[in-house]
């Protein structure tokens, strides 16, 4: 508001310097004296834009942070799924062409960390089946309905760890129990332990996961618009758990 003021005011100055008989007429025709005006306008907008730069933008903090994947570091216990970061995707062969994908909005889970670190810990993660987003309003309707997921009947999708076997330093594979449908049958994942540290921002215990894997949806009674869409689903999911440091309001 300040910088249009001035500048304003600058105008109206050079639309009222009197040309040489006197008159407040602005004559257009007075090259020199316009161009005089407009370097004087020039000038006061470069003022007013680092003045607005050096009010206007607050340096960002820069936040150094590392993780470990020692899973001797971890302190056991329970950890929750982060609301914020976390994503459950689904895909699915569509038509030959391409691999149609799905996510799901809704998701909780608990991780049960404890000594000797993923071959002696658990988690259980619940789905809302009704969450699923397509980016299709009217598909979403049809794979929440009767015909596919039956979110009415069966309102979550739940998988449960069983067993870890450890395929690297920071890896391996976890079998679980997927109920969909009503139907429960064994999956497993590749999983990999990206890292254990005291969150920057939150102060909470965090652990991140990557773990991906596929299923066969006729299996789960999953059967509706095969072969035109594919049988086997692939999973990625991407999750942080936390927990509040000791003290915190919960």
């Amino acid at each position: 508001m300040a910088c249009a003021i001035a500048c304003d005011t600058a105008l109206r100055a050079c639309a009222s310097v009197p040309d040489d008989a006197g008159s407040n007429h602005w004559r257009r025709r007075d090259v020199k004296k316009t161009a005089v005006c407009a370097a004087v306008v020039r000038a006061l907008l470069i003022v007013a834009a680092a003045t607005f730069v050096s009010t206007a933008c607050t340096p960002l903090e820069v936040v150094t942070h590392t993780v470990s994947t020692n899973e001797s570091r971890v302190p056991v216990g329970q950890y929750k799924l982060d609301a914020n970061h976390w994503s459950v995707i689904f895909d699915v062969d569509h038509f030959k062409y391409s691999r149609f994908v799905m996510r799901f909005d809704r998701v909780t889970g608990q991780l049960d960390w404890r000594e000797r670190g993923m071959e002696n810990s658990s988690v259980a993660i619940t789905i809302d089946a009704a969450s699923v987003d397509t980016n299709v309003p009217q598909l979403d309707k049809m794979v929440k309905g009767d015909d596919m997921l039956n979110a009415a009947r069966y309102p979550e999708i739940r998988f449960v760890s069983t067993h870890f076997e450890r395929t690297g330093e920071a890896s391996g594979k976890l079998t679980g129990d997927l109920t969909i449908h009503g139907t429960t049958q064994p999956v497993t994942l590749d999983v990999k332990f990206n890292g254990y540290g005291r969150d920057p921002l939150t102060k909470a215990d965090t652990l991140g996961f990557s773990a991906e894997g596929r299923f066969s949806r006729s299996r789960f009674g999953l059967t509706t618009w095969y072969p035109a869409v594919g049988d086997d689903v692939h999973v990625r999911i991407q999750a942080e758990f936390d927990k509040p440091p000791a003290g915190a309001a919960g």
